[in-house]
């Protein structure tokens, strides 16, 4: 198995374990719309259900959820189609590949599933509040980044011929 889809496999697997398994502890454990702290006044777990996007846009719309359904299959189509494009030798493209369709797969679990993607990591400080987001957006976020670094800083090398 190459190299490339091991990655990907270990962090499906791993991610996806966490980011469920976190979902249905907070589920379990603390009752919708309410809050634990952790760390005083930085980082509380609050159990919320969001049926739209990220930071719940669209969340009062009846057709969301067949809306981010079917654009979240469309993605994770279209990122499995690069993934399998992604030349072996780089490994940031895959590990960004492979954490974005994670991601993607967590956060379709729950909407199909319940109808909404549970989030509940709620950081904030003094009046900075950050939207509860869960295991399965930050993949995502992280993936994104790292492509964005690939993108910005790590373009094609120069050849001989061009210098």
């Amino acid at each position: 198995m190459k190299l490339k889809y091991r990655l990907l496999l270990v962090t499906f697997i791993g991610l996806l374990v966490l980011d469920q398994g976190s979902k249905l502890c907070v589920e379990r454990y603390v009752p919708l719309h309410y809050s634990r702290e952790v760390i005083k006044g930085i980082l509380n777990i609050t159990h919320i259900q969001n049926p739209g996007a990220a930071f719940g846009l669209m969340a009062d719309h009846r057709q969301s959820f067949y809306l981010f359904t079917a654009i979240t299959l469309a993605a994770i189509g279209v990122l499995i189609y690069y993934f399998r494009r992604v030349s072996e030798r780089d490994r940031l493209i895959s590990v960004a590949l492979s954490l974005i369709i994670t991601g993607a797969v967590g956060n379709l679990i729950d909407r199909l599933r319940l109808g909404a993607v549970v989030d509940f990591l709620d950081f904030h400080y003094k009046y900075w509040h950050w939207p509860a987001f869960n295991v399965a957006d930050a993949a995502i976020t992280i993936g994104l980044s790292l492509l964005a670094i690939k993108l910005l800083w790590g373009g094609r090398k120069k050849s001989q011929e061009e210098v």
